[in-house]
């Protein structure tokens, strides 16, 4: 969108806002965006550059979206280049928001209002929205930054929790990617932070996303080290019968079977397979603890993907049968059916692979589209079949994914 084309959508947006009576902090409740970010957009310093974000500044203004569409030139596709939201949540970790956070001045900080933003920032990085993680993030990291330098001394501890899990969200999302050092940086900040909030168990969690990203750079014996080292130290909190330390050794004891399928080792990931369900029937259902959602089904979920890891197609599927992932999040289901996936293409079922592939995209579009194992796993299933089906030849298309076969 060039500049004019930001200003003209800015003056029209403004003039419809004042229209229906709205205060720029009142229409950005409705966004669930910031007033600064109402502010930007309106003089056109800011740009809306994807049409789901323009479609709900239209319904906030209860306009036809053609009307503010004809104003904005919107680039549709997302399957060109990096994954949206990857540059920006790079540059956000590049700034340096600690040595402006150091030498600037700040207002108190609203403590509510930064957990409030946390917890959506886990809820898009959940869903797979990376972009609008990117934009929150922007102005998320500075908040952050700023309020634990100049918060007062008993709000410190809780606002560098908040600092760890945003820094967690951001290394998630980044891993996803396939950004494993960036992901990495984040992850740093995120236990320096949990450490000066001397929260033991938000290190350790730490240590679980750092795991995470091992595995997605395919470091499986740094992956490894890092879950089982953290898992070990747990160990007593977890014997005296605190149920977040046990879940928490639960989910590392997961991170810790995947490396273990990974590197080929078949009787150490179902070993810990097995040591993961008994903590999982501890704690049961319905916890969250650290975002790590583990409990028995989510080690059900593990089940399927190691045996996918080991090659155990047959046994991955017949797992799979037995698991209802609705409760869990997007995020975790999306990761269940790019499982399911790459189990019924090593039985080189083509049509089922593609049907997985097509519910994980439903649940989290962004999420499939930036993962560099899905654009793999769609390049095989095309060298399985010539020729490919409307369906795949479609998610291919859509992925960036070029099209390779032969007749015979």
């Amino acid at each position: 969108m060039s500049t004019e084309y930001a200003k003209a959508l800015g003056r029209k947006i403004a003039f419809n806002r004042k229209r229906r009576g709205l205060s720029q902090k009142e229409f950005a409740r409705l966004l669930e965006r910031s007033e600064a970010w109402v502010s930007q957009v309106e003089r056109g310093v800011r740009r809306i550059d994807r049409m789901t974000v323009l479609e709900k500044v239209a319904d906030a203004l209860d306009l036809p979206v053609g009307e503010l569409a004809a104003e904005a030139p919107i680039v549709a596709s997302v399957a060109d280049g990096e994954p949206p939201g990857a540059n920006r949540l790079r540059l956000v970790l590049s700034a340096a928001h600690s040595l402006t956070a150091i030498l600037g001045r700040h207002e108190p900080p609203d403590v509510a209002a930064l957990s409030a933003q946390v917890d959506r920032a886990w809820s898009l990085a959940h869903g797979g929205n990376y972009a609008d993680l990117a934009e929150l993030l922007e102005e998320l990291v500075p908040s952050l930054e700023g309020a634990v330098r100049s918060g007062p001394e008993e709000q410190r501890p809780q606002l560098f929790r908040l600092m760890a899990a945003m820094y967690h969200t951001c290394s998630g999302a980044l891993a996803n990617m396939g950004e494993a050092e960036a992901a990495w940086i984040a992850v740093d900040r995120a236990v320096v932070a949990a450490e000066r909030a001397d929260d033991p168990l938000l290190m350790a969690a730490g240590e679980f996303r750092l795991s995470i990203v091992f595995l997605g750079a395919r470091h499986f014996e740094q992956a490894a080290q890092a879950s089982g080292t953290a898992a070990d130290a747990l160990r007593p909190l977890a014997d005296s019968g605190e149920a977040a330390a046990v879940a928490l050794r639960g989910a590392l004891t997961l991170q810790r079977a995947v490396a273990a399928a990974r590197l080929n080792n078949a009787d150490a990931a179902y070993d810990f397979l097995s040591e993961a369900r008994s903590m999982a029937q501890q704690v049961g259902e319905g916890r969250n603890d650290y975002n790590t959602e583990f409990g028995p089904t989510n080690v059900g979920l593990h089940e399927v993907s190691v045996a996918v890891d080991l090659g155990d197609a047959g046994v991955a599927l017949r797992a799979a049968r037995d698991i209802d992932a609705s409760a869990l999040s997007s995020e975790r289901q999306t990761r269940f059916n790019l499982d399911i996936a790459r189990a019924q293409a090593q039985r080189r079922q083509v049509g089922p692979a593609v049907e997985a592939l097509l519910k994980a995209r439903e649940l989290s579009p962004e999420m499939v589209r930036a993962m560099p194992l899905v654009k793999q796993l769609v390049s095989d299933l095309l060298t399985m079949s010539q020729p490919p089906s409307d369906q795949l030849r479609g998610l291919a298309n859509e992925l960036g994914v070029q099209e390779v076969w032969t007749s015979t």
